[in-house]
């Protein structure tokens, strides 16, 4: 891979895509990020392209002590709660039931990486949040992981709920919750977030972030993985959203 210009014209294929609402086929071999590191690459080039700040980010991990990945998450997809959406711009569209923190403090760039203890302490505030998963490829989701990754891990839109102070007595592995689609629950029958405690996540947000010569702003809504799983939604109406001890959330698809 030419990683002098393969994420560039990678990322101005998604940008196309998404302006466009026009998916993309099977990419060139010479296309493919080879590593995370390209995916990454490939990430910034996209909001670059845009013309985008970040507003925030979403961060993941398959087990409790798996490896983690995230993107930032474009400024101008952040929605509020009970905001409306047009299925048709959001292909699929995946509904994900997610908790999202913001920090009491910013993290600057520095040398030294900043310790499990010092991010623990910066956490401020908590709420829900509504990931819309939506990707730019067609044969979505039989995509190469790496494509995904710089495809801003297929992020469509966070619809983020009232922010409350932290709790860190609040039950983040094992949380009561609900999500239904005009009234009837989508939840699974298994309820859980793949990455276990998903405070686990932020060191690795903050760390990455800031060795990208980046700062993490107080402001920053960084969402912290589904507990519900993905819900493909196949018809409009109301989602609404809560997860016990934080404000409820909802969001109209059209």
């Amino acid at each position: 891979m030419n990683s002098a210009t393969s994420p560039s014209r990678l990322a101005q294929l998604l940008v196309d895509a998404h302006r466009e609402r026009s998916p993309l086929g099977e990419l060139n071999a010479d296309l493919q990020p080879t590593d995370k590191n390209a995916a990454y690459q490939i990430q910034q080039d996209i909001l670059r392209l845009r013309g985008v700040t970040p507003g925030g980010w979403k961060i993941g991990s398959k087990s409790p002590t798996g490896p983690i990945q995230g993107s930032p998450l474009p400024q101008d997809c952040l929605f509020a709660s009970a905001s409306e959406f047009a299925r048709a711009a959001y292909p699929p569209p995946g509904v994900e039931l997610e908790i999202a923190f913001r920090f009491n403090r910013a993290f600057t760039p520095r040398e030294e990486a900043y310790s499990d203890d010092e991010v623990m302490a910066g956490i401020g505030e908590m709420a829900t949040t509504i990931e819309l998963v939506s990707s730019r490829f067609a044969a979505w989701p039989k995509i190469e992981p790496l494509t995904q990754l710089a495809d801003l891990l297929n992020h469509g839109a966070l619809i983020v709920g009232e922010f409350v102070p932290y709790d860190d007595s609040f039950d983040f592995v094992n949380p009561t919750l609900e999500l239904t689609l005009n009234g009837v629950s989508i939840v699974p029958s298994a309820v859980a977030n793949p990455a276990g405690d998903p405070r686990r996540l932020l060191p690795w947000l903050v760390n990455h972030h800031t060795g990208q010569g980046l700062t993490v702003p107080r402001e920053f809504v960084i969402t912290t993985g589904s507990y519900t799983g993905i819900f493909l939604a196949e018809s409009a109406g109301q989602v609404q959203g809560r997860i016990q001890g934080l404000p409820a959330i909802s969001l109209t698809l059209v």
